[in-house]
């Protein structure tokens, strides 16, 4: 007699807040024309490259449940200790925006403002504004990343950001120039979701890049497959600090890696539209949350996640998840060790499985291997595949000036805390 054995069907995580659905913000085609003939009426506002992006994942969903820039109570919350909106959902980086006095002046409560893209001039949506008001930016600094030397990347963006912040409800219009420039590459959390459930997923590991998958890279992303059903290779697409490698180049060495290196229908690659906020440990608990959008029941978290200098230990991002309460977020940390190709072991390992010592392990930095390409030096064995460091040098040779990269100390895309 036949045995039938019952398989149960599990389903994506859920998106992140309490209504569980994604609530994407963009508006369709014939409402965005109607929309727009309004757009004259309207005081326009600028938007800066941080705020475009956070707009957009707005507009797709990457933010849910958000439906605008954060009042002063939600922007104190998401600073807080606690993490939370008002309403008690889980968000661990403030998404706003900011005018400058005069402007803020001239703009009233309950009034329609134009969004524009301060670069590119390009119309991105409308927010029907219920709140002006001022922050404590050092507190904010303090409270996100720890800091507020100006050294910090993240303080920078802070700091420089205008005197009056303003909030409201929005209607996106625009995704900017991402579905052009990397199609394809570019996906929705829709898109994502249906691709995981037609492939029969329900637990997928979020591999977090702003740089191009080297040999531990490659490695983490097969830890996560032997025990998920597949990894989404997600790389941001906005902008990172000067001197690292354009998104581009990086999907091209992301993409011969996985032909060359990866079992078929393993992995899927795509980018999101954000800027990086360098904000270690909180920015790993905010890539977990919009990675519970994507579809996402896990994020790869290892060394240093997020993090820039030395502002953070390395595997803060790892321990900060250990300090949130246990439904903040659905999607789950895979925390593994600093990463290595060992010559002994003859192979690659981890803290946790090699008892060697350091003069056996190869542990380059992402700093050290840019200097490498940039003069075109070789690259230690093992440390990348020839594949990828082919792609790579073609970057390097093509480029008409070439950034100093110094190993320690200050340089154009490094950033050393005092």
């Amino acid at each position: 007699m036949a045995v039938e054995v019952a398989k149960c069907k599990v389903g994506l995580v859920n998106p992140h807040g309490k209504e569980k659905k994604l609530k994407p913000l963009l508006l369709s085609p014939a409402q965005i024309a109607e929309e727009k003939k309004r757009a004259k009426e309207l005081t326009a506002v600028t938007l800066t490259s941080r705020e475009v992006g956070d707009l957009i994942m707005m507009g797709i969903g990457g933010f849910t449940p958000l439906d605008g820039f954060m009042g002063h109570d939600d922007w104190k919350g998401s600073c807080s200790d606690a993490m939370k909106l008002t309403d008690g959902t889980f968000w661990p980086i403030p998404v706003t925006m900011s005018v400058n006095q005069g402007k803020a002046d001239s703009i009233k409560i309950g009034q329609e403002v134009l969004l524009v893209d301060e670069e590119t001039e390009e119309m991105m949506g409308t927010m029907k504004v219920t709140e002006k008001y001022k922050i404590d930016k050092k507190w904010e600094c303090k409270q996100v990343f720890t800091t507020d030397e100006m050294d910090h990347p993240g303080v920078q963006m802070v700091m420089g950001q205008a005197d009056v912040n303003l909030a409201g409800t929005v209607k996106v219009w625009s995704e900017g120039s991402f579905p052009k420039d990397y199609p394809g590459v570019y996906l929705r959390p829709d898109e994502t979701r249906r691709i995981f459930e037609q492939k029969g997923w329900s637990t997928i590991a979020a591999m977090q890049l702003r740089n191009p998958m080297h040999r531990s890279h490659e490695y983490l992303c097969k830890i996560a497959i032997e025990i998920c059903d597949g990894v989404l290779i997600h790389q941001l697409l906005g902008k990172l600090k000067p001197g690292d490698i354009p998104a581009e180049v990086r999907v091209d060495a992301i993409n011969t890696l996985v032909e060359h290196y990866f079992v078929k229908d393993t992995a899927v690659q795509c980018g999101y539209p954000l800027d990086m906020r360098y904000a270690g440990p909180r920015e790993a608990l905010f890539h977990a949350l919009f990675r519970q959008n994507f579809g996402c029941s896990h994020l790869i978290v290892g060394r240093d996640h997020a993090g820039v200098g030395e502002y953070y230990g390395p595997f803060d991002a790892q321990k900060i998840f250990d300090c949130i309460p246990e439904d903040a977020l659905e999607t789950k940390p895979l925390k593994i060790d600093w990463t290595f190709y060992c010559h002994k072991c003859d192979g690659m390992a981890s803290m946790r499985t090699c008892c060697h010592g350091k003069e056996d392990r190869l542990m380059l930095s992402g700093t050290m291997l840019r200097k490498m390409l940039s003069e075109g030096l070789e690259v230690p064995d093992h440390f990348s595949r020839a594949e990828v460091l082919k792609v790579l040098r073609k970057y390097y040779s093509g480029l008409t000036e070439k950034v100093e990269v110094k190993v320690h100390g200050f340089a154009t895309g490094d950033i050393k805390k005092k």
